[in-house]
């Protein structure tokens, strides 16, 4: 069975339990589930490196809480032993008053509050045992323990997997698509543009599920040239919040599986922090964030910030544009109605004073399915007045969608797009020309000619003409009957 089919067919047994209610249910207890798994697979990889480099290795996991020791029971010839594991109530008994007791305790056990192992306390006392059936549970766990992603090609797939379920559980939830999902390829290329580098900080302040971060991670692991930069990425480069619990849930997870061992991710909402009192110590070099669309705040919060609005992706550019160190890179996704809308003329006239506006990348509909919304991204470093702002409006000659997602081809043009770069699909704009009032920014392609309306009074004119052609032609019909 191939590694797709495999994670297809753990998620129609979860359905099949009656604790388990819909797509949020069904991510978050396959997560923590394969979590664990992952976690004993990495340790293993961890002791041979120390074995190998002849140094001690202190795992994390007593013995008895290994994976290979409560979840899969192997015999010595490999096969799963039947007998030894546990099942139906027995099984859901143990996860639930020993095993998540045991998990939730290394938030207070662990020595120190950026390591493995205080992450995995943090991860456990978020998480809600929710299975019922520990039959059901009993053939999860069996099928999880033959997922391995050792493979780049596996972790790809696994990371493809995990974005559908996200998008799958944004819409069919009453949600936007966006709230949780931003497509890979779109990351990739906005990583790549702001570049960040090693010693910097990297910051997200809605981290859903991590895709930033893991993205910034990525790349910026393949420059290290030693140990220290090494645990620089590990302990004191990533950073960001996330105010609900699944978010927090699958993002650290998603970063310490793909590598970063002490993510600094904190359960909270960001908007509640006062944008006035960020400080020095406070700010990033980096800002790399899609913040939700169309979010709602109490009135408390929205006093939070000097810009006041009701709209929670203006209240999140005002605090990336405070947190953002003098000279530090932004590339921020917000919708498009923020070129144009009368109640951001104040927050642009902002962010061009205080911020170079250097680049913004005009996205087709779609590009997030199921949102309803247009997108922008926003390119800009903190500083400096902004002069001039290069777009590049992404223009498809396909729909995009859910089963014709956008990719890296898709961005080809943009990905190789410099200032002297001549194309249908961008331009500039001198800010000497703008609007000093409202401070529109709204995407006009110059190379594109707008369809002219024409004046009402031709449009009635028009139809009156129609009107009387077809008055004509009923009677000539009358004549022929």
């Amino acid at each position: 069975m191939s590694f797709s089919a495999k994670l297809e067919s753990i998620d129609k047994k979860l359905r099949m339990d009656d604790g388990l209610n819909n797509n949020l249910d069904y991510l978050e207890q396959s997560s923590w589930i394969l979590f664990l798994k992952l976690l004993e697979d990495t340790e293993k990889n961890r002791k041979k490196t120390a074995e190998l480099n002849n140094t001690e290795y202190k795992e994390i996991f007593e013995e008895k809480y290994k994976w290979s020791n409560w979840a899969v029971k192997k015999l010595p010839n490999g096969s799963i032993d039947i007998r030894g594991n546990l099942r139906g109530d027995q099984l859901i008994e143990y996860i639930k008053d020993e095993l998540f007791t045991y998990l939730k305790s290394f938030s207070e056990t662990a020595e120190e509050k950026d390591s493995l192992e205080y992450k995995i306390g943090a991860i456990f006392n978020e998480i809600n045992f929710k299975f019922q059936d520990g039959n059901i549970l009993r053939e999860v766990l069996d099928a999880i323990d033959e997922i391995s992603i050792g493979t780049d090609e596996n972790r790809h797939e696994l990371s493809v997997f995990y974005e559908n379920r996200i998008y799958d559980m944004g819409t069919s939830e009453g949600r936007t698509g966006g709230q949780y999902y931003t497509p890979r390829p779109l990351i990739q290329v906005i990583v790549e543009r702001v570049n960040p580098q090693i010693g910097e900080t990297v910051y997200d302040g809605a981290v859903g599920s991590a895709g930033f971060l893991v993205e910034a991670y990525r790349y910026m692991v393949e420059k290290r040239e030693s140990v220290e930069d090494f645990n620089k990425l590990q302990k004191s480069t990533f950073y960001g919040n996330e105010k609900k619990s699944f978010g927090y849930i699958v993002g650290l997870m998603n970063m310490i599986l793909h590598g970063i061992e002490s993510p600094n991710i904190l359960k909270k909402n960001t908007l509640k922090e006062n944008s006035n009192n960020i400080q020095p110590q406070d700010q990033h070099d980096v800002v790399l964030a899609n913040p939700p669309f169309g979010g709602s705040e109490q009135i408390e919060v929205q006093e939070n910030f000097t810009f006041k609005t009701s709209e929670t992706a203006y209240m999140f550019l005002e605090h990336f544009m405070k947190i953002l160190k003098k000279s530090g890179r932004a590339g921020i996704i917000i919708k498009n109605t923020f070129l144009s809308n009368d109640d951001a003329a104040l927050l642009r006239k902002e962010l061009l004073t205080t911020c170079n506006l250097e680049l913004i990348l005009d996205l087709p509909a779609n590009t997030f399915p199921g949102a309803g919304v247009k997108t922008v991204v926003l390119f800009f470093k903190k500083g400096s007045p902004t002069k001039e702002i290069q777009y590049y409006q992404l223009n498809l000659d396909r729909n995009i969608g859910k089963t014709n997602p956008l990719n890296l081809d898709d961005l080809d043009e943009f990905r190789n797009l410099k200032k002297d770069t001549q194309s249908e699909n961008t331009w500039t704009l001198d800010i000497a020309d703008i609007n000093k009032e409202t401070f529109d920014l709204g995407v006009i392609n110059p190379h594109i000619e707008e369809e002219v309306l024409p004046e009402p009074s031709e449009v009635i004119k028009k139809l009156e003409e129609l009107e009387k052609d077809s008055n004509k032609l009923l009677k000539d019909i009358k004549k022929l009957i």
